[in-house]
């Protein structure tokens, strides 16, 4: 995204704090479809026959979003901080959902992002990764929110970084660090586990 149109988008979510429901409509005109594109590489990951739609997803999260009780938004990076919850909270609510209905099954299976070097990454169930990461986050927050940003949000290193405003090398590190500690996690509790 241009840099003129982060700054807008800055200015747009301050706006909105302030009251302003005309910087909403201008502000989602310009989100829209960088929350689309966001839905569609997690998508991508999905199985096949996955019920949930990429719009679904977007429309989902885009409703969480506006009614966000009073958020002082800081920045374009903190609301796409803030997308990235949401979609794992959606996403998570839909595992559940079809964990219920169907019985002794339905959980869903996804897949991490890994560096181009690496095999095809192996699934991973969504239910059992959203406990590894609310583990994570009672130990480091920081690694939990960079797992958080990169798989839910898929926000690159170097966006990442920019969101947690911390360098491009302690988020390497650090998610290095976070995938580890999940793939021994989901490991210990008989799960599927993370590609190396």
């Amino acid at each position: 995204m241009a840099e003129e149109s982060q700054h807008e988008i800055t200015l747009l979510l301050k706006e909105w704090s302030h009251g302003d429901r005309q910087a909403l409509d201008r502000l989602i005109s310009l989100v829209y479809p960088e929350l689309r594109s966001i839905a569609a590489r997690y998508m991508k990951r999905e199985r096949c026959g996955h019920t949930l739609q990429c719009t679904a997803l977007v429309h989902e999260a885009y409703l969480r979003l506006v009614r966000q009780p009073e958020q002082q938004w800081q920045d374009r990076t903190h609301f796409f901080a803030v997308a990235a919850r949401i979609v794992r909270e959606i996403l998570v609510d839909y595992a559940r959902a079809r964990r219920t209905s169907k019985r002794g099954g339905g959980r869903l299976q996804v897949t991490l992002p890994e560096p181009a070097r690496s095999q095809v990454p192996a699934a991973v169930d969504l239910l059992d990764l959203d406990t590894a990461l609310d583990g994570l986050h009672k130990i480091d927050e920081q690694q939990s929110q960079i797992v958080e940003l990169r798989f839910f949000g898929g926000l690159s290193i170097e966006e990442t970084a920019e969101a947690l405003r911390i360098s491009t090398s302690t988020t390497k590190r650090e998610w290095t660090i976070a995938k580890t500690w999940i793939r021994r996690h989901m490991q210990g509790a008989g799960g599927h586990t993370l590609a190396p």
